[in-house]
């Protein structure tokens, strides 16, 4: 019903993600009366939204959907708002969060003290990871990636539980506030129709 005539090609949705066509200010009302009309209590909502949210603060890149659905089942929100908060990880964000994660984790104590200060290379860090499970290679992974991902996974937990309660406190009362003024709405405009 609400399906587009034209699919959009596969560069255009790709860019897209990168830079939505209908713009910033549009697309981020878009996703507030899409959070807005969930169905489900405020608390199911915001911490759906927290979970996925939080859950992109973790170098676990390709499971956060998954995760942040797990997460939300198991503190009972909604698992659609969950896939939705995972939208604060993205090619925008993923370069800072990344960044955050490891130096928070040295600064935790994780890691080799040494290598705390080298510039880190991402491209080549996922690449080798994938390619080291591709290949099973334990030796690879343990060289090359480990002393990058360990600090990524130590500052990740603090900063999954400060993101969590970062979006949903203010998240709580926004939808809370957009579902009584949804009601109030269809209330007005079934009593207009019945006069």
């Amino acid at each position: 019903m609400f399906r587009r005539r034209k699919k959009p090609s596969l560069p255009r949705r790709v860019s897209n993600v990168l830079w939505p066509s209908i713009g910033w200010r549009r697309w981020l009302a878009y996703i507030k009366h899409r959070l807005g009309r969930l169905p489900g209590t405020p608390y199911s909502i915001a911490a759906g939204f927290a979970c996925g949210a939080a859950i992109s603060f973790t170098p676990l890149v390709g499971f956060h959907f998954f995760l942040g659905g797990i997460w939300a089942w198991v503190v009972r929100a909604n698992i659609l708002a969950s896939a939705i908060g995972t939208a604060v990880g993205n090619p925008w964000t993923f370069p800072f969060i990344w960044i955050w994660l490891y130096k928070l984790g040295h600064w935790m104590g994780a890691g080799n003290p040494e290598t705390a200060e080298q510039a880190l290379d991402f491209q080549a860090f996922f690449t080798g990871m994938f390619h080291g499970i591709l290949m099973l290679d334990t030796g690879y992974l343990a060289e090359h990636v480990w002393p990058i991902w360990w600090p990524m996974v130590v500052g990740a937990v603090p900063s999954m539980l400060f993101i969590w309660f970062l979006f949903y406190l203010p998240l709580n009362s926004l939808v809370h506030t957009y579902q009584v003024g949804r009601r109030q709405r269809m209330s007005r405009n079934r009593d207009r129709d019945k006069s």
